[in-house]
């Protein structure tokens, strides 16, 4: 496995060494040794989430706040989706800033969401299945969000406006100036 930190260095994509013969292929696609040697701390998954979604579909942008935050491995099985992570950290030099990584069936890459990120995606293909594996569980009361279309997150969907589709809860989430912001 590859760790690559993105220019938010607590943000990681990891690629699997993917081993390919006339059957099909094999890849090793968690190790929580190596993550968390890594990281250089524990991380310990309580949960595992999937979604299937159709193209044009954003989700997001989503956290938890603490007691309930959580750190997510995120991975496709199937299709291509733009994933988002935003930092939302005040005491961070990387506040207000956020990493955009293709992640596919293809390329098989996983991106690493630490505690204090608002996390997203957009459906690139004709639909895509995404499973997230979280450190901590869903708590609804804890749920928070900022808007997708925040102008100083300034983010590249990829999909013009007219063909992405959100649900009514994302279409009004608050402003970063507005939204929750961990200290």
């Amino acid at each position: 496995m590859k760790f690559t930190r993105q220019t938010i260095p607590d943000v990681i994509v990891i690629e699997p060494t993917i081993f390919i013969d006339k059957r099909g292929y094999f890849a090793e696609i968690f190790r929580n040794d190596l993550l968390e040697e890594e990281l250089g701390y524990k991380v310990n998954f309580i949960q595992e989430n999937e979604s299937k979604s159709s193209k044009g579909v954003l989700r997001g942008l989503h956290y938890q706040e603490p007691p309930y935050s959580q750190a997510k491995l995120v991975r496709v099985v199937q299709g291509r989706v733009l994933d988002i992570a935003v930092d939302m950290r005040r005491s961070s030099t990387s506040f207000g800033e956020y990493i955009a990584v293709e992640l596919s069936d293809k390329n098989k890459n996983q991106m690493f969401i630490p505690h204090g990120f608002a996390h997203g995606f957009v459906v690139l293909s004709s639909y895509a299945t995404l499973t997230y594996k979280i450190d901590n569980y869903y708590s609804s009361e804890h749920e928070r969000g900022v808007a997708y279309n925040e102008k100083s997150l300034a983010i590249n969907w990829i999909l013009s406006s007219k063909d992405l589709k959100l649900s009514e809860k994302d279409k009004v989430q608050p402003s970063l100036l507005d939204a929750f912001i961990f200290d």
